[in-house]
């Protein structure tokens, strides 16, 4: 490598390094208030992070870095979505009640599609929307949400670590499943579900 080259790729490593550096902590709390298990959170970040050095050249300016890192950040954070498995999304909660909120499971939202590249792409889709509907609530809803869903815990375990009753917890989930629906509802319109 000649002294060019090598005084490029030092002015590559230390911006790398002051971007880091200024958007570390900023950046873990974004993906922390998406990804309730705090090792997870670190291993997006890391990914995020790994991203970074690899496609530092193309991202153009020191300007666009923070911008560039948040959005490798949401998309790292729905493909962790993506790879949770998606039994909590067809058990089913049980709830007392009538009507259509007796079920208050993800599940009872998402339509159920196959393992086609079509499939594939209307997952993805749906699962953005999701992400993105999920962020639109309010974080006691979302927290809830998410634990019971993704993480697979009981109300009564949740109840447990937070503090918080279980009937509050089950209407938290009602009003973020219902959020959901109502969200979702253009996407089924479109896509003829």
């Amino acid at each position: 490598m000649d002294a060019v080259n090598l005084a490029m790729a030092e002015i590559k490593k230390d911006r790398i390094e002051e971007a880091v550096r200024k958007d570390r902590g900023k950046l873990l709390n974004f993906i922390k208030q998406r990804v309730a298990d705090k090792d997870d959170a670190e291993d997006i970040l890391q990914d995020v992070f790994f991203q970074l050095a690899n496609g530092y050249d193309m991202i153009g300016s020191l300007d666009k870095v923070t911008s560039w890192m948040y959005a490798v950040a949401r998309n790292k954070i729905t493909d962790w979505y993506r790879k949770k498995k998606p039994e909590p999304f067809s058990r089913g909660a049980q709830f007392s009640g009538s009507g259509e909120d007796d079920q208050l499971s993800i599940g009872n939202i998402i339509p159920a599609l196959g393992n086609t590249p079509e499939d594939a792409m209307l997952k993805s889709v749906i699962w953005d929307a999701i992400m993105e509907a999920l962020d639109e609530l309010p974080a006691e809803q979302k927290a809830v949400f998410v634990w019971n869903e993704f993480e697979e815990k009981g109300f009564k375990e949740i109840s447990e670590e937070t503090g918080v009753a279980v009937n509050t917890l089950i209407s938290r989930k009602r009003y973020a499943v219902l959020h959901l629906r109502k969200r979702l509802q253009y996407l089924y319109k479109e896509l003829n579900y």
